[in-house]
């Protein structure tokens, strides 16, 4: 788990410190739990390189490997705001009971396989 305490002035600049966050714990979990440097540095390579942000209405899906790691909220909606981080109920959907953090406030942690569950 990484905690992301910097704030970001634009969304796609809150995602980029959520993905660098996700990346550098997919690292300390990769290489701690690989003892082969060579297939480590490839699975490290094939992680940090599969991000995709897909750009809906309501939100920003980001995905890795085939799965839906976090949602993004886009615009103030009522129960939830701008920058706002959802964890994923369906590769469609977020999990919308609450935040887990906001990419624009930051003060929020995640791990590699996305946002935390709640407590």
């Amino acid at each position: 788990m990484i905690k992301v305490d910097s704030t970001s002035k634009t969304i796609l600049e809150g995602i980029g410190k959520m993905i660098d966050a996700m990346v550098t714990d997919y690292g300390k979990f990769n290489y701690g739990h690989n003892t082969n440097k060579d297939v480590a540095d490839n699975m490290f390579n094939e992680y940090k390189d599969d991000f995709k942000t897909i750009v809906g209405q309501k939100f920003i899906k980001i995905t890795n490997g085939g799965s839906v790691k976090a949602f993004i909220v886009k615009e103030d909606n009522g129960k939830f705001k701008m920058g706002d981080i959802l964890k994923p109920a369906s590769w469609r959907a977020p999990a919308k009971n609450s935040a887990r953090g906001n990419v624009l406030e930051g003060n929020y942690a995640i791990q590699w396989t996305g946002p935390l569950y709640l407590r």
